[in-house]
């Protein structure tokens, strides 16, 4: 893991964040409240995932805290969404166990775990590994980001930005599976409305 501290400034304070002496403590979620928005932080770097934990740690969406799992090479990433295909947000470092590990996680979401709900952001410190256009292109991603550009309030926008997307993405498929489900018990009423009565 790399803890050079020219990689860990990244995340730039557009402003003091509430409670920040308390953000970092567990914090129990109340048995009858709706459930976290899970989001996988996916860097080599410990300090990103503290640090990217930090910035997030009061944000509330739709009622719904922010929930964090973390992974810290590739093959961890995807493990733990197998796991758990509930996370509506990956943010994805492109460079960790090798150049490109980031990208051929995005790819396996896709066309491997066939994860099409959840959305990926991808994060580089080195933006001239890759082009940002060729990667939008060729990968199914949802945002691109310079860590040094990416600031708290960016950062905070992107992801009330994926959770949106992600919601509305859910919500179509639910509606999808409720149709297919409806449509296959009419053709089961109706097969057996064709069937000849033994009467």
């Amino acid at each position: 893991m790399n803890h050079n501290d020219e990689d860990t400034d990244w995340i730039i304070e557009d402003e003091a964040v509430p409670g920040a002496d308390t953000a970092l403590a567990s914090k129990p979620e109340a048995p009858s409240g709706p459930p976290p928005w899970r989001i996988l932080i996916v860097d080599d770097d410990v300090d990103v995932h503290v640090v990217t934990k930090f910035s997030l740690s009061n944000v509330c969406f739709q009622g719904r805290r922010l929930s964090f799992l973390h992974a810290y090479s590739g093959d961890e990433a995807l493990t733990v969404l197998a796991d758990n295909p509930d996370i509506a947000l990956v943010l994805l470092d492109v460079i960790m166990e090798t150049s490109d590990a980031g990208l051929k996680v995005a790819r396996q979401i896709r066309e491997t775990l066939h994860n099409q709900l959840v959305r990926i952001v991808l994060r580089t410190g080195q933006p001239g590994q890759a082009l940002e256009h060729s990667i939008i292109l060729d990968y199914d991603i949802n945002d691109f980001w310079c860590k040094t550009d990416l600031t708290t309030r960016k950062l905070f926008t992107t992801v009330i930005a994926s959770l949106r997307a992600y919601e509305g993405l859910q919500q179509a498929h639910q509606q999808t599976l409720q149709l297919r489900a409806e449509l296959e018990l009419a053709r089961q009423l109706l097969a057996a409305a064709k069937q000849p009565s033994n009467a």
